[in-house]
């Protein structure tokens, strides 16, 4: 079965260009070093033989990404964690109930599904709103560490990553693995991630940083999985493409929005 990932945004939380900023990236004419904050959109056939599609995070950008890709549908959203680049794209969901005549199911740790529950209070407990208003209607379902879930007939493997000292979740789905904003990999997830036939992984920029992978760090990762071709993204305004894409070994590659890949698996 085929499954296929598009990357919404390949960006920072500042996405690129920064505001403010006239440095060689901010300013570039290359359009793959202009990044929206980072997200992603997995598309599979269920065993119906019908388009499935789901987001990865709701970004800021998350209206102008769904209309550059002429998105008509969402079956679900599956979030890493809770830092505002990553849900603050949530508001935008409502078009999508508007459209489809439906609820949208989310789903995330516990403790990501309660700050979502307390920081939008007027979409989960609609009903208390002061004036009524037209918000997303969405159905949180909470997915533990280590546990797949299913959706469309097709198995997703929760990832545990650290953010820094931040737990998080990257998501395995067949042979894609999608690891953004992350500084590290727990023993037990190193398994999870062998056969792989895509791996798109945070690589921030050249030098250190302590919640994001560097180039450096992120290579290492590399030769260690070992999938068939690797991507970095959440990439900063350190790093243009067309100065670090052909230092790359041969199977990595620097991502950019809108880029879509494949797994058979």
């Amino acid at each position: 079965m085929a499954i296929e990932i598009t990357l919404l945004g390949t960006g920072t939380s500042a996405g690129v260009p920064m505001i403010g900023c006239d440095c060689p990236v901010c300013t570039s004419s290359d359009p793959r070093d202009r990044r929206d904050r980072p997200g992603a959109m997995i598309r599979y056939a269920d065993s119906r033989g019908e388009q499935r599609t789901y987001l990865i995070d709701t970004t800021p950008d998350l209206r102008r990404q769904m209309i550059r890709h002429a998105v008509m549908r969402i079956d679900g959203v599956i979030y890493t964690h809770n830092h505002a680049d990553h849900i603050f794209g949530i508001d935008d969901l409502r078009r999508f109930n508007a459209v489809m005549g439906r609820p949208i199911d989310v789903y995330a740790e516990p403790r990501v599904i309660e700050y979502l529950q307390a920081t939008f209070r007027y979409i989960f407990d609609s009903a208390d709103n002061i004036n009524p208003s037209f918000v997303a209607n969405l159905i949180a379902h909470p997915i533990g560490e280590g546990e797949p879930f299913e959706l469309g007939g097709t198995a997703w493997q929760p990832l545990r990553l650290m953010h820094g000292r931040l737990p998080i979740f990257g998501y395995r789905i067949g042979g894609i693995a999608y690891c953004t904003d992350c500084s590290g990999i727990p023993p037990q997830t190193w398994p999870l991630l062998e056969n792989l036939d895509v791996l798109v992984i945070d690589g921030l920029r050249y030098t250190h940083h302590p919640t994001h992978m560097s180039v450096d760090q992120a290579l290492e990762v590399i030769e260690q999985v070992r999938p068939r071709r690797a991507y970095l993204t959440h990439i900063a305004h350190d790093i243009k493409h067309a100065d670090l894409e052909p230092k790359l070994p041969e199977h990595v590659f620097l991502a950019y929005d809108g880029l879509t890949l494949q797994s058979d698996e």
